[in-house]
């Protein structure tokens, strides 16, 4: 499906791949309201429908956004409700990069009834969207395996302290996965080349927390990646053939295992 807010891809196997942050599109009547930084959506996740192109050959569902976090965060709650409290992070409609550079022009920022408006227009097609396939999933497979794709540059001192490992799992502190997926993850990452951790910094967004819900065989999973391990992190954001293949091998591994451990819990 082509959608203006979305892309979809329909697959035969019980795996959604969910990628909010991947749009770099941005409406022509919010452009000129943003600075030339916010201009360059240089806080996209680049190139993961590209990385998990695999997956969707091999049967999955991908839904993707394509318009810019920027705009509105679709894994974001709407109330705008932080979910790390405490933690400096990014909003609903984001005013400031990771970097802590402004995204709007001074007087230009959005104000509440452009917020829903927003909310109304490109925050709900979305979330509707991906909870009609969970649903069309589920009621086909009797569970589903939401994957959510992030990636992020590896070293961001305004949002975290140091280097972040390669694969940042979440799954909401176990909530948002049963046991056996999250025991998947972690015996799939330990025995590759990559860092990893699950449930650091990054315990999942809004969409991992609010579909999540193991107990009605909905298994969510957030992975986080460090941009370096299948791209260049400075702009102009280049995707890396080289890098991509090593890692490929690795998301196919946690998917497969992903959606095994799935199966069992959903036969217990």
């Amino acid at each position: 499906m082509n959608d203006p807010i979305f892309n979809l891809v329909v697959g035969d196997l019980p795996i959604l791949i969910s990628i909010p942050h991947l749009g770099t599109g941005i409406p022509a009547h919010i452009n000129a309201s943003l600075t030339e930084v916010g201009r360059k959506v240089c806080d996209t996740d680049w190139h993961l429908d590209r990385l998990y192109g695999f997956a969707t050959q091999q049967g999955a569902s991908m839904i993707s956004a394509k318009l810019s976090r920027y705009i509105i965060d679709l894994n974001r709650p709407p109330d705008g409700t932080s979910l790390y409290p405490g933690q400096t992070t990014t909003g609903l409609v984001p005013l400031e990069t990771f970097h802590g550079e402004a995204v709007y022009l001074p007087g230009h920022e959005p104000d509440e009834t452009e917020i829903q408006t927003r909310i109304d227009h490109y925050w709900k097609p979305y979330h509707e969207e991906l909870a009609r396939q969970i649903q069309t999933i589920k009621s086909r497979h009797g569970f589903v395996i939401l994957w959510e794709a992030h990636s992020i540059n590896g070293e961001l001192p305004r949002l975290f302290e140091g280097v972040l490992p390669d694969l940042n799992f979440g799954t909401f502190a176990g909530k948002s996965a049963a046991a056996p997926v999250n025991e998947a993850l972690r015996e799939i990452a330990g025995q590759s080349r990559y860092s990893w951790v699950l449930n650091g910094r990054f315990k999942g967004g809004y969409i991992t927390r609010h579909y999540g819900d193991p107990g009605s065989h909905v298994h969510a999973v957030q992975l986080e990646m460090s941009q370096r391990i299948y791209m260049n992190e400075p702009e102009p954001f280049e995707y890396r053939e080289d890098l991509a293949a090593r890692v490929q091998p690795v998301l196919s591994q946690l998917l497969d295992a992903s959606l095994a451990a799935a199966r069992q819990a959903s036969d217990l």
